[in-house]
């Protein structure tokens, strides 16, 4: 068992001051926010080395992930990141004045576009990809291998619970 924590002082006191309340999921979410926080503070501190926001390095890794020709339409990125298509163009503007990615016409459409990956694009979502790993592979070094598996078990069921269903 690990030390009490802030979390735990909170949802003591909010027993303490509303009896009837049951606060114990705030015992699971607040650590989930938090944790959130301090990685994606961490992570943001890793992408910067590449001169990139997370938002940007999302836009990057997308493209990658799409496999060769890295290559995937505005919309369809922004579906995949839940963005407005005002926030993707933004992405895609500091991106492409950074020349880690092209946009062009789609030949398949004629009103469309589509956004590729340049090959510097590809080096530093890559680079990046790998050092942001390596800061969330120190943060869950702190639980043994099973642990860590049942957590990520637990956190689908919690995340497949809480999307709203088709």
């Amino acid at each position: 068992m690990t030390e009490r924590d802030d979390v735990d002082a909170i949802v003591e006191q909010w027993r303490r001051e509303r009896p009837g309340m049951r606060p114990e999921p705030m015992a699971v979410f607040g650590r989930i926010y938090r944790l959130a926080r301090l990685v994606g503070d961490e992570q943001e501190k890793v992408y910067a080395g590449w001169g990139l926001s997370r938002g940007e390095f999302d836009v990057l890794a997308a493209l990658r992930r799409a496999g060769p020709p890295y290559t995937l339409a505005p919309k369809a990125l922004a579906a995949g990141l839940m963005l407005t298509s005002g926030g993707m163009t933004g992405r895609l503007d500091r991106l492409e004045r950074a020349e880690l990615v092209r946009r062009a016409p789609d030949p398949a459409d004629r009103r469309g576009l589509q956004v590729t990956l340049t090959d510097a694009g590809r080096r530093a979502v890559e680079e990046a990809a790998d050092a942001g790993l390596a800061v969330q592979r120190r943060l869950l070094d702190g639980l043994p291998a099973p642990d860590q598996a049942r957590l990520a078990d637990l956190l689908r069921a919690l995340l497949a619970a809480a999307e709203p269903r088709p």
